[in-house]
């Protein structure tokens, strides 16, 4: 089955341009577009979409506020990817915190927009981990988030599993982290979902974000 993806941006030519840099590819199927992230929720709804590629910031309901609405309101939500203009973005960190599961550059060449929407879907690896690490150095509270450092407290990680989740934050996927461990793959795959599971992250993404805040892993 091919991955579904949804379109939201309030600029034509872009979703244009995603639409058919996605749609060349055989294992990718655009069902849908929006100007708005206001539209976001009865088209989820109605087309059940593995991934939806959102601009950050839209007039009626940019990408932050949709990204809450949308994780809040429809159970199994799809992947959340924010399109931005900027790298460095307040608003960008904001989506990711609101639990977008990555962002995608305006200026993104096709091979790495292909790229970003197949790893969110399959889900073990960190998108861009250099840049999730300096918006967090810029805009993470520099491990001084008080709830993040009791979440973190509460999660209990074991020793194991706290290794894990720094290597998460490294960007290496599940086979990385087996090789670099002496492990198999299936062990990685438990000991993330364990981390996941105490720290109540819907993704690695999340929990990645979690462990800057709480000033587990350092950002820079």
């Amino acid at each position: 089955m091919p991955v579904t993806v949804l379109l939201v941006d309030d600029e034509p030519l872009v979703r244009a341009g995603l639409r058919a840099v996605l749609a060349a590819q055989p294992d990718i199927e655009v069902v849908g577009e929006a100007a708005d992230g206001a539209a976001v929720i009865p088209l989820v709804r109605q087309l059940r979409p593995d991934v939806v590629a959102m601009d950050v910031r839209m007039p009626l309901m940019d990408g932050i506020e949709a990204t809450r609405t949308l994780l809040r309101t429809v159970s199994d939500p799809p992947k959340i990817l924010v399109v931005t203009t900027f790298e460095n973005d307040e608003y960008v960190y904001e989506a990711l915190r609101a639990g977008a599961d990555g962002f995608l550059l305006k200026r993104a060449r096709p091979a790495e927009i292909v790229h970003a929407v197949r790893l969110v879907v399959e889900g073990e690896s960190l998108l861009f981990p250099a840049s999730v690490r300096q918006l967090a150095a810029e805009y993470g509270d520099g491990g001084g988030n008080p709830a993040a450092r009791a979440a973190m407290e509460r999660a209990a990680l074991t020793e194991r599993e706290a290794e894990v989740l720094r290597l998460m934050a490294r960007g290496l996927s599940n086979a990385e982290i087996a090789g670099r461990l002496i492990v198999g793959t299936e062990t990685v795959k438990s000991h993330v979902s364990a981390v996941l599971a105490k720290l109540g992250a819907r993704d690695r993404t999340q929990a990645v974000i979690a462990a800057y805040e709480s000033g587990f892993v350092a950002p820079g």
